[in-house]
C-alpha cells in the first residue's frame, strides 16, 4: 500500500463517492481537522489489484492513552450502488484497529495494514462476514517479531462510530481487538462479546496493546470469566480439527464397535466445550477434513453413523466425564457412558512456515 495515495484520486470528478464520504463523514465529529495518514492500493481490487481494500486511514489519539485508530474503506460500497440489496453497503461494516503509540513513534505501524488486507482477503474470498462478537484465531503472533503473546482475534462494535446509513446502504464500524491465545479460549468456553465487556476497564476503547500479558491473569477477570462462563454455558457450537478419523467395525450377533482418532492439541478444548454445551442443552460440531462428529444432548449416551457423519448423544454427565477421562496425551481411552466408542488421541505436530516442526501435543 502506497502512503498518501488517495485511490479517490484515480477517478475523474463525475465518479460518485458516497460511500467514501460516508466513512469521512462519520470521522470528523471525532478528529476535527486531523489529516490523517493515508495508505491507499497501487491499482484498486476492482481494476484488478491485489490489495481488497481501496484505502485504510490511520489517526492519532492522545485519550485515553496514546493510540493510533485504524479505519478500513472497501468492506463497503464507497462509489456507486452495484449490489441489489437496498439496504446495506456492501459486506455492510468497515474495520477499525486501536494500537496503543509509544512515544517514539511518529508513523502509525505498518503491520497493521497487512493485517487488515488479509481479514479483507478472508472475506472476499469466503464471503463470511464479520459481526461483534465473533473470534478469530491468528495462527500465530499478529504482529510478526515482536514477541507478542497476542495471537487471536475479537470483533466488537466501535465504541465511537456508531452505525451509518449512507446512500449505499447501511453499514456498521467494527473494530478488530488483539487476545491472548488464553482470552481466545475464553472467549470460545464464554461469549466474546461477554468477555470483551470484562476486559473493557483493563484496556479502554479495547486498545491493542502487543506488549500487555493475559488479562485472565488479573483475579478480578478471572473470576468474572470463571462466573459467566458457569451461568451461561458456551455460545462457540463449532470446532474444525485437521485430525479426525471415524472406523466402524461390526461383530457378529453383536452391536458394532468404532474407534474417533483426534488430535491432541483439540481434545482438551473439545472437553471444556462439550461440557459447556450438553448439559445447557446445546449441540456441539466437531469438524474435520472428511469427517464430522456431531454431538447431541440427550437422556441417554449413544452414537450412530451416517454416510460421513457420527452423531453422539451424550447426557451430562457423559460429557463431564469426557472433559476428565480423555486426555490431550497420545493413547486410547474409553467412557462408561459409551463402551463400545474408543477415542484414538493422536499428537498434533505444529509445523512453521518452511514445515519443521516447531512443537509436538500430546
Amino acid at each position: 500500500m502506497n502512503r498518501e495515495q488517495d485511490n479517490k484520486d484515480d477517478t475523474d470528478d463525475e465518479v460518485v463517492t458516497h460511500g467514501w464520504d460516508a466513512i469521512d463523514a462519520s470521522l470528523a465529529p471525532l478528529y476535527d481537522n486531523q489529516k490523517p495518514e493515508h495508505f491507499g492500493t497501487l491499482v484498486s481490487h476492482r481494476l484488478g489489484g491485489s490489495d481488497p481494500l481501496d484505502g485504510i486511514s490511520v489517526y492519532r489519539r492522545d485519550l485515553p492513552v496514546p493510540h493510533w485508530h485504524y479505519v478500513t474503506y472497501g468492506f463497503t460500497e464507497l462509489y456507486e450502488k452495484e449490489s441489489d440489496d437496498p439496504e446495506t453497503s456492501g459486506y455492510g461494516f468497515e474495520l477499525t484497529f486501536r494500537l496503543k503509540a509509544t512515544d517514539e513513534e511518529m508513523t502509525a505501524p505498518k503491520w497493521v495494514l497487512a493485517l487488515l488486507q488479509n481479514l479483507a482477503r478472508y472475506v472476499f474470498k469466503t464471503g463470511n462476514v464479520f459481526n461483534p462478537g465473533d473470534w478469530m484465531t491468528a495462527n500465530g503472533p499478529i504482529a510478526l517479531d515482536t514477541g507478542t503473546k497476542l495471537c487471536s482475534m475479537g470483533f466488537v462494535a466501535d465504541p465511537e462510530l456508531p452505525p451509518v446509513d449512507s446512500p449505499n446502504g447501511r453499514f456498521a464500524f467494527i473494530q478488530v481487538v488483539g487476545l491472548t491465545v488464553e482470552e481466545e479460549r475464553a472467549a470460545k468456553q464464554w461469549k466474546t462479546a461477554q468477555l470483551l465487556e470484562v476486559l473493557l476497564p483493563h484496556m479502554p476503547l479495547w486498545i491493542t496493546d502487543l506488549h500487555r500479558s493475559s488479562l485472565l491473569d488479573t483475579e478480578d477477570v478471572a473470576s468474572q470469566v470463571k462466573a459467566g462462563t458457569e451461568r451461561d454455558g458456551s455460545s462457540s457450537g463449532f470446532l474444525f480439527t485437521d485430525v479426525l478419523a471415524v472406523q466402524q467395525r461390526s461383530r457378529l450377533l453383536r452391536s458394532p464397535v468404532a474407534e474417533i482418532t483426534v488430535g491432541a492439541r483439540q481434545v482438551q478444548e473439545l472437553g471444556a466445550l462439550l461440557a459447556l454445551r450438553l448439559p445447557f442443552d446445546r449441540p456441539f460440531l466437531l469438524a474435520g477434513p472428511d469427517w464430522r462428529l456431531s454431538f447431541e444432548p440427550g437422556p441417554q449416551c449413544a452414537w450412530q453413523i451416517d454416510d460421513n457423519t457420527m452423531t453422539v448423544t451424550m447426557d451430562a454427565d457423559g460429557a463431564r466425564e469426557f472433559a476428565q477421562a480423555v486426555r490431550p496425551r497420545e493413547g486410547r481411552y474409553r467412557l462408561t457412558g459409551l463402551p463400545s466408542l474408543t477415542w484414538n488421541v493422536q499428537p498434533t505436530l505444529i509445523r512453521d512456515a518452511n514445515g519443521d516442526v516447531v512443537e509436538k501435543i500430546g
